[in-house]
């Protein structure tokens, strides 16, 4: 458990896949008593997630009904990053999200829109849609394509679907652009949530069912990545051609197990 043998002062973690399983309502077994355990322990740690079907108040209200003792401050979703990007360099966005995440965009013009924002829109990426979204693109040559992470699939019900990144993809072979991605795998994303805990990315651990958008984003940021084998896992995902997780466990409560099982290091806080 090589892993291990560094100090591990907080922890990360992706909530669907990884707390329970999008479409079941429950939570995955042990999840719950391994987010107790850690705050029993005293070790911090943020929930990053690339959901963009729900609000962040849906998303808490959700796992509160499904028992899990977490605070909404404690959640970092792309949907209000991305806001705050379009915000901060005056973009007018054209939505293609699910209705339940528009309302995140309520303040931002609309009028003659210069950029195209993707989520993972459900039946929303209907041809007419996506079109729409291409012309943006193609009709304005400083207009942006922003992605709100680039997921290629997820599991709901049981079975695999299709996520936001094969539909960005898209836009992107169509109009030679290449997105700006707000959420897993970017990095800057994950800083987020290092910054809000003032620690180091050497200092923490990321859990997540996604080889791609959790384990390789977060070891590009400087962590490291352990997979678990709930959500969207799949056998092939061990032997990822470029992405080798640091660890490879069970579930949720497997990896908690193993943190607590650490010796705990004498708390480093960075400077503000």
């Amino acid at each position: 458990m090589a892993w291990l043998r560094k100090p591990i002062r907080g922890v990360l973690m992706d909530i669907t896949g990884v707390l329970y399983e999008s479409g079941e309502r429950k939570a995955i077994e042990g999840s719950v008593d391994a987010l107790r355990m850690l705050r029993t322990a005293d070790i911090p740690f943020r929930f990053i997630t690339n959901e963009t079907q729900k609000t962040k108040e849906q998303l808490d209200s959700a796992l509160h009904r499904l028992g899990f003792d977490i605070y909404e401050k404690e959640i970092f979703m792309c949907a209000p990053a991305a806001k705050k990007f379009i915000h901060d360099l005056n973009y007018r966005p054209f939505l293609l999200v699910h209705p339940n995440v528009e309302a995140e965009f309520a303040e931002c013009d609309q009028n003659l829109p210069n950029c195209v924002v993707v989520g993972d829109a459900a039946s929303n990426f209907s041809y007419e849609n996506m079109n729409r979204a291409f012309h943006v693109l193609v009709d304005n040559d400083d207009s942006v394509l922003i992605t709100l992470g680039k997921g290629k699939y997820y599991k709901e019900e049981g079975k695999l679907t299709m996520d936001v990144g094969p539909f960005t993809a898209a836009l992107e072979y169509a109009t030679d652009r290449q997105a700006i991605v707000i959420g897993k795998p970017g990095e800057e994303f994950f800083r987020l949530a290092l910054e809000d805990m003032k620690l180091r990315p050497e200092d923490v651990v990321m859990i997540g069912d996604d080889v791609v958008c959790d384990i390789g984003g977060a070891q590009s940021a400087g962590m490291r990545g352990v997979l678990v084998r709930t959500g969207k896992f799949r056998p092939e995902d061990e032997n990822h051609p470029s992405i080798r997780p640091d660890a490879i466990v069970k579930n949720l409560m497997e990896a908690i197990e193993r943190v607590l099982s650490m010796e705990r290091p004498t708390k480093t806080i960075l400077p503000e």
